[in-house]
């Protein structure tokens, strides 16, 4: 399958477990689960999907030489989350705790419940290993470092609104010394880093940002 990516590019997957999981109902619902939870008519910046991030994470790695093991979690890595995102985490309460991991709480238990495991199980996978991202350092790691995740929705906010011009060198400057993800000059590092810590604090820790998330989700509870 040829993989048309709008950070990317065009990239080849050919691996039998990706192809399957790509068109898992379970994965395809991430389709219609936007990035930021809010809607795009409520949210002051366009939204992309949880569906298009989940395939960019995988490709990321797959760039960076990630075995399919570690593919195959980050493709998943998303898949439990809930249907408005980290709105979630504001609905249950985990967010005024500074959290936003509610859907992570459950991913085991939701790959071991659907079709996913079957899938899983299938190629040779263990469920439980595949949810545990601790357990990959180019995917999952605390901030300050880099991983799969935070960079792959970063490019894409870089792409598509902040700052277009610097992602291919990000991208090409991105490489795995020995299981870490790192830049391989300063320059890059530097740019990546300005630009993320203004997402941080002009879109995803802004106050407008928090409003905007305090009032969906209390709209959300009084309609339930």
């Amino acid at each position: 399958m040829i993989i048309e990516d709008r950070v990317y590019g065009r990239m080849e997957v050919n691996e039998p477990v990706l192809l399957e999981l790509l068109g898992a109902p379970s994965m395809l619902r991430l389709k219609r689960i936007s990035q930021f939870g809010v809607p795009d008519k409520y949210y002051h910046f366009k939204n992309f999907y949880r569906y298009e991030h989940s395939i960019g994470v995988m490709l990321l790695l797959k760039k960076l030489g990630a075995d399919l093991k570690e593919q195959v979690a980050g493709l998943l890595h998303d898949v439990s989350v809930l249907a408005f995102s980290h709105v979630g985490d504001w609905i249950f309460g985990r967010a005024r705790e500074g959290n936003e991991d509610y859907h992570e709480i459950f991913h085991g238990k939701f790959i071991e419940n659907t079709e996913i495991s079957k899938i899983l199980d299938k190629h040779g996978f263990i469920p439980g290993e595949i949810s545990d991202l601790e357990r990959f350092s180019l995917l999952d790691s605390k901030v300050p470092d880099l991983c799969a995740d935070r960079v792959d929705y970063a490019l894409r906010e870089f792409k598509y609104r902040l700052n277009p011009a610097i992602v291919e060198t990000c991208i090409s400057s991105l490489i795995n010394f020995d299981g870490e993800m790192v830049f391989n000059n300063q320059e890059s590092a530097y740019e990546f880093a300005k630009n993320f810590l203004e997402l941080q604090f002009g879109n995803w820790a802004s106050l407008e940002t928090s409003m905007r998330y305090h009032l969906f989700s209390t709209a959300l509870k009084v309609r339930k």
